[in-house]
């Protein structure tokens, strides 16, 4: 916990009070593991440290913490039949069913075989059923768990969830993750371009004005038109990225990109319908 910011990464106020919430609870079930934590939310939101630091924590004071990715764990299974194994895969299992406090990292519904699937049914069941301490970290919407495990997750006498982070289902279509356009921003835009007419430089300045007081207080709609190169990207690009740094939501796409998961969204293997 010492080199976690108890408000966490986040600019905004909002996110920042609800993380210090969240900190305050991954620090009490450190001091005290009862019952189930669960932290859920996109890479990079800081649950595996909070989670991590639960473990470590623990560790410090003396006591038994046993933390693993799902991924390596159910590798180090299937490793454990094999003849040259230090240990037995029951021996294994037995460890990581009945450890005092149990870590399980990046906890998915993707990819997982029916023996994976079935042997992680097995490993909660146990350990909800003891009431054995356990964290587990996921990046999986939890209603897209199975109805056995969601119900786990959702006895309040047992179960806390967090939500760490919420975790857009277009986060993938968002622009402003590509470098370009993450470094295209009012201070490296040029309005005063030498290649530029009098009248061509006035009405750009003009138009940065307008996109520097939209950025500060974001009401209607504001249209650049314009043909390519003349910084009609760079300019939407550099709003959007000035209310990212202040901590607000922005959703940046490119409208041929948008319609394409518009369309895939009616294949039954989407992962998130057309209305959603």
């Amino acid at each position: 916990f010492d080199n976690l910011s108890p408000r966490g990464k986040k600019d905004d106020a909002t996110s920042q009070e609800r993380f210090t919430h969240i900190y305050q609870a991954a620090k009490a079930f450190a001091d005290n593991p009862e019952g189930w934590l669960v932290l859920s939310g996109p890479n990079g939101c800081g649950k595996t440290h909070l989670a991590c630091a639960i473990a470590n924590h623990r560790l410090s004071l003396g006591q038994v913490a046993f933390y693993i990715g799902v991924a390596d764990l159910l590798d180090h299974l299937r490793s454990a039949f094999g003849p040259a194994s230090d240990i037995s895969y029951d021996e294994l299992f037995e460890q990581v069913k009945n450890t005092p406090l149990l870590v399980l990292d990046d906890l998915s519904v993707e990819g997982t075989t029916a023996w994976a699937k079935e042997k992680l049914e097995q490993l909660l069941n146990h350990r909800f059923n003891a009431r054995l301490a356990t964290v587990i970290t996921t990046d999986v919407p939890l209603e897209k768990f199975d109805d056995r495990l969601l119900s786990r997750f959702r006895d309040g006498e047992i179960c806390h969830v967090y939500a760490v982070e919420r975790k857009s289902p277009l986060g993938h279509l968002d622009s402003l993750q590509l470098e370009l356009l993450r470094n295209m921003t009012f201070g490296n835009f040029d309005p005063k371009r030498a290649i530029l007419s009098l009248e061509e430089r006035q009405n750009l300045k003009q138009a940065f004005q307008l996109a520097t007081d939209f950025a500060r207080n974001p009401e209607g709609w504001l249209i650049f038109q314009g043909v390519n190169g003349c910084g009609k990207t760079h300019l939407a690009a550099a709003i959007a990225n000035y209310r990212t740094a202040e901590g607000k939501a922005v959703f940046f796409v490119v409208v041929p990109d948008l319609l394409d998961h518009l369309r895939s969204t009616f294949s039954p293997q989407s992962s998130i319908t057309y209305d959603e």
